[in-house]
C-alpha cells in the first residue's frame, strides 16, 4: 500500500478548502466531484492524484457519497406521475416471454 499523497496538516487545509464549497473555488454550482477535488489539489498543493486515490483518501477521512436531500424545483409531480402511469407501462420490456421457451439456445423447447 503506497503512502497517502496530502499529509494529515495538507489534508486539514483540503478540508477547510472543500468546506468553502466549489463556488468559492470558481464551478459554477455546489457540487463537489472527485475531478474537482482532483483539480483543487492539483491548484493548491501543486500535486497529482488519481481520482481512485482521492476517492479512497477522502473514505479513510470519513467522507461518503452525498446524494441531494431535496428535489429539483423544476419537477412538476403531476407530469411524472402522468408519464409513469401512461408512459412507462408501454416503455417497460416484459421480465418473462408471454410463451414457453427454452435456456438452451441449440435444443428448442422439448414439451
Amino acid at each position: 500500500m503506497s503512502l497517502p499523497k496530502l499529509s494529515e496538516k495538507l489534508f486539514t487545509v483540503l478540508e477547510q478548502e472543500l468546506g468553502k464549497g466549489p463556488v468559492a473555488h470558481g464551478w459554477p454550482d455546489q457540487t463537489w466531484t472527485l475531478s474537482r477535488i482532483k483539480t483543487l489539489i492539483g491548484r493548491r498543493f501543486h500535486k497529482s492524484m488519481t481520482l481512485s486515490a482521492i476517492a479512497q483518501m477522502l473514505h479513510r477521512h470519513g467522507f461518503s457519497h452525498q446524494v441531494p436531500a431535496r428535489r429539483a424545483v423544476e419537477r412538476n409531480e403531476e407530469t411524472v406521475t402522468g408519464w409513469v402511469k401512461e408512459t412507462w407501462p408501454q416503455v417497460e420490456t416484459p421480465w418473462r416471454r408471454s410463451g414457453p421457451g427454452s435456456a438452451s439456445k441449440t435444443r428448442p423447447v422439448s414439451r
